[in-house]
């Protein structure tokens, strides 16, 4: 019998495994996949975000659900624990723009191969290909598991790791999940976070391909209320909207969703530096240095070429107006539609295509020490399969290494104080 089995290699199960191991337990890791850190791979577009050099109050900020839960393990491992780690094991970091932490690779496979190398130095036995069927407490207080192969497992404790149910296709299908609630457990039913947002307007996909930088996003619900509203980047697609500021926007929207079957109404601050009066200010001497410029001619100057048919037809302004023709009434409608241009969102993109999961496992079950399931003692959860998620920016893989290493250390504390009873 083993003492620790760690079910899922991803970035909170690596970190759990090695951690444990290095504890003094005899750990095995089970991982679904051919190899370990699947997910890890593609995140930050193959570059792996892995962490922020943002202080401890910041990071908390970026965290959407449940900040408070991880005040402990974040101060026992922070982003600080994170940037030592990988340099002391050979994966040198750097820092880039919003205080993202990259490896200096550009290769989120450096990232996976430090944490498995330094797993398998301390004595991690990991068996990937092994697909977990069913997760059992005994009356022993032992576990046991059973694979797809029928072959069984048993430990004295088991950390699940298995991440949400976003990206299916790097084994996170949301198995977990299925295992807590058949032990009683509170399960909050997952939907996706950091995801695409779909749009009702026609007119959209003939914007594909769009990206818009240093634009204000505000989306609100019909009654006014603003869900959210922030400065960046930002893209057109066949289906919607998508982009960093789309993808922070979308948990707030998927909370929305999660209660309402309303639409919500995205605003686009096309020039958010330039008040309506500075503006109109523009305007008036464009057309007073040259009055017989056509409107669209005109406009490409304020914005992108693609954009420029879709935002006439949107002002209701004849394309072929030359400048000195606008009566003052169209001027000011040209302006507003410059500080608003409106949509309607009617959802997100499907939970397969979220970066991050919301929901899974409340964190009222869990002990935000040790990561403990409360009532099943040796039952541990870390990562994504908790009910924290975070904006864009490395706060999700922190939060996945300080839940991972929080359970490392607290599954062998468990071990060593069971052996000695």
């Amino acid at each position: 019998m083993d003492d620790v089995i760690v079910i899922g290699a991803g970035a909170s199960g690596l970190m759990a495994a090695l951690t444990a191991a290095k504890s003094g337990c005899r750990v095995v890791l089970l991982e679904k996949m051919a190899s370990c850190g699947r997910k890890i791979r593609i995140t930050g577009k193959g570059r792996c975000n892995v962490t922020t050099v943002k202080s401890h109050e910041e990071i908390l900020q970026q965290i959407r659900r449940n900040p408070k839960f991880m005040y402990s393990s974040l101060n026992a491992f922070d982003n600080r624990d994170v940037w030592n780690f990988f340099t002391e094991h050979g994966c040198a970091l750097k820092v880039e723009r919003g205080d993202r932490v990259f490896p200096e690779s550009d290769h989120a496979q450096d990232i996976v191969d430090t944490l498995v190398a330094e797993a398998k130095k301390q004595g991690v036995a990991i068996h990937c290909d092994v697909k977990v069927k069913t997760l059992t407490c005994l009356d022993n207080g032992r576990f046991e598991i059973v694979d797809a192969k029928e072959k069984h497992w048993q430990a004295k404790a088991v950390v699940i790791c298995t991440g949400g149910a976003s990206y299916p296709g790097t084994g996170s299908t949301g198995d977990g999940y299925a295992w807590l609630e058949n032990m009683g457990q509170p399960v909050i039913a997952p939907y996706p976070a950091l995801v695409p947002l779909n749009t009702k307007e026609e007119w959209v996909p003939q914007l594909q391909g769009l990206s818009l930088r240093n634009v204000r996003l505000t989306i609100d619900d019909v009654r006014g209320k603003i869900l959210y509203s922030e400065q960046g980047e930002m893209l057109f697609t066949h289906f919607g909207i998508s982009g960093p500021i789309v993808l922070s926007a979308s948990g707030h929207c998927a909370d929305f969703w999660q209660k309402k079957r309303q639409v919500l109404l995205a605003h686009i601050d096309l020039k958010p530096a330039l008040s309506e009066h500075k503006l109109d200010e523009r305007l008036l001497r464009e057309i007073h240095a040259m009055p017989n410029k056509h409107l669209s001619n005109m406009l490409k100057t304020l914005l992108p070429q693609k954009m420029v048919p879709v935002f006439i037809a949107q002002c209701g302004v004849d394309a072929d107006k030359v400048l000195h023709q606008l009566t003052k009434e169209e001027r000011q409608q040209i302006v507003a539609r410059l500080k608003d241009f409106s949509f309607t969102l009617t959802g997100t993109r499907s939970l397969s295509e979220g970066i991050v999961t919301a929901g899974g496992l409340a964190t009222k079950a869990v002990d935000p020490k040790t990561m403990m399931v409360k009532k099943i003692p040796g039952l541990f959860a870390a990562g994504e399969l908790l009910d924290i998620d975070a904006y864009t920016g490395g706060f999700n893989l922190q939060i996945a290494f300080s839940t991972g290493h929080a359970a490392g250390q607290a599954v062998c504390q468990y071990i060593h104080e069971r052996k000695s009873e």
